[in-house]
């Protein structure tokens, strides 16, 4: 496979301050990392003891690039690396990776404020894979875009990847945040969040189900978002439209971990725009956001993009082809200069209607990600 979609950027970054990369277990950061290595440089990873004690004794390799794995399993590493950054960063490069400690550690201070560059990496995507076929979609959509099942071609090995996967996240991951009192519970709601893809998320509805305090479901679906198993999307809101203000959406990384292929499919849309988002904001620095739209008459829309605050697009899945969302109109006589698209799953064509809805397969609007 050719170079991952950060790549580029990361060179380009490299040259001005420290980068860190964030994002899910097992999405490609230790292998894109080790891409950018070249002879002068050099790996150093926290959980390897050789390596761990090169950091704590400050006795670095000899090399123009050093590259930091898992630092932020290292109590003092934002003090180290700030050192490290304000004495060496004339002479050597420094790339930081991690997942879901090293982004929320790196929220809670600002003293490396200034000295680096953040991009979060994602899954796997259409447009990254040059995916140009129905087949070769639907194949993304089965197996999901993380690189071990989506290069193993086997729905089988997928599923087991994927099974390993979440285990690994709720009683390894979850961990290195917070003490779990009882990771049974928290297994059960990540085995029920995925069939309530594509609602509003009820915490009370799932308070009940696991006979649970609302705060800790709370705290929960907190603790998964910051171990990257999910994202969610707040709804949008204008002075033109009676939107709900508080039900927030929510997906999975994984989407194969859906199982109702409708579902499934909004998620996968939704990663790709999250994604795109991401990206667009981390090396763009454009003010943009992915939401949803929903009122308080029960109209929805799977998905708003919003530039600074106001609508820039309004995105609807379908599965197959079929009349347009009436939800689409409504919103396109609220906002008549924003863009319109419904796409389908398993449809082909691509046409505007006279509306100005536009319409398009899959494959054609994901292409135009990233």
């Amino acid at each position: 496979m050719k170079e991952r979609y950060l790549h580029q950027q990361v060179v380009r970054d490299l040259k001005k301050k420290m980068v860190f990369i964030s994002g899910p277990r097992q999405v490609g950061k230790t292998t894109l990392a080790k891409s950018l290595l070249k002879t002068d440089a050099s790996y150093l990873n926290w959980d390897i003891p050789a390596h761990r004690e090169s950091i704590l004794r400050r006795e670095l390799p000899v090399t123009e690039m050093w590259c930091f794995d898992e630092i932020h399993k290292y109590s003092s590493w934002r003090d180290f690396l700030k050192g490290v950054y304000d004495e060496f960063h004339q002479e050597h490069r420094i790339l930081v990776t991690g997942s879901a400690r090293l982004d929320m550690l790196r929220k809670s201070g600002d003293s490396l404020q200034g000295r680096y560059h953040h991009l979060r990496m994602h899954p796997l995507s259409v447009k990254e894979l040059g995916i140009t076929s129905q087949e070769d979609f639907l194949r993304l959509l089965k197996l999901g875009g993380f690189p071990e099942p989506w290069f193993s071609g086997s729905a089988v090995e997928a599923k087991r990847w994927s099974t390993n996967y979440r285990s690994l996240l709720v009683n390894q991951e979850s961990t290195s945040i917070e003490t779990i009192s009882d990771l049974s519970k928290l297994e059960l709601l990540s085995l029920r969040l995925p069939e309530l893809i594509g609602s509003p998320l009820s915490i009370n509805a799932l308070r009940e189900d696991l006979q649970l305090a609302h705060k800790t479901v709370s705290r929960w679906l907190d603790i998964l978002e910051n171990i990257y198993m999910i994202f969610r999307l707040a709804p949008f809101g204008s002075p033109l439209i009676r939107a709900v203000k508080k039900e927030q959406k929510h997906y999975h990384f994984d989407w194969t971990l859906v199982p109702d292929m409708g579902a499934r499919f909004e998620n996968l849309v939704a990663s790709h725009l999250l994604k795109w988002v991401h990206f667009r904001r981390d090396v763009f620095g454009e003010e943009i956001e992915l939401r949803y739209f929903r009122d308080t008459d029960k109209r929805e829309v799977d998905f708003c993009v919003t530039l600074n605050r106001k609508p820039t697009m309004f995105v609807e899945c379908k599965w197959s082809e079929n009349s347009t969302s009436p939800h689409l109109y409504y919103l396109k006589k609220k906002f008549p200069e924003v863009e319109y698209t419904q796409v389908t799953a398993i449809g082909e064509r691509s046409f505007i209607d006279k509306k100005g809805i536009i319409h398009l397969s899959a494959v054609e609007f994901l292409r135009k990600l990233v």
